[in-house]
């Protein structure tokens, strides 16, 4: 085989390869910075109850995570979902949504729904008083 033809075919795989990684390094940045961007966005705005942004809530949460993070019982958001907490008390959002057939915006919404009626009612000022 000639130089230039064994060159040529050496070639290719390498380049392929060097195609690859520089893909997943790409993709492992956009989804890195996504996932600081919420970590951040966690720490500035805290979750501490009564004072909760139910929007920070994402797919990668877990319930017990989500129970302690808001202060709310984990046993209510297993019920609002419908799913025993054995087995899946280590699966996402997004995995409780995938194995058990429900769209992942349904789930979220339910789970803001239990957190919210566990928020301290807001106290309206009283009148007259400045």
């Amino acid at each position: 085989m000639p130089d230039h033809a064994r060159k040529n075919v050496l070639s290719t795989p390498l380049i392929l390869i060097a195609v690859l990684i520089l893909v997943g390094l790409g993709l492992m940045l956009f989804f890195g910075g996504r996932a600081y961007r919420d970590y951040r966005r966690l720490q500035q705005q805290g979750l501490s109850p009564g004072v909760t942004d139910v929007e920070a809530i994402r797919g990668w949460m877990t319930l017990p995570y989500i129970a302690h993070a808001y202060g709310v019982p984990e046993a209510a958001l297993f019920e609002e979902l419908g799913v025993p907490h054995a087995a899946n008390e280590k699966l996402s959002i997004k995995q409780l949504a995938d194995k058990y057939g429900r769209e992942p915006t349904e789930v979220r919404v339910a789970i803001q729904q239990v957190i919210l009626s566990y928020q301290p009612a807001a106290r309206p000022e009283a009148e007259g008083t400045p």
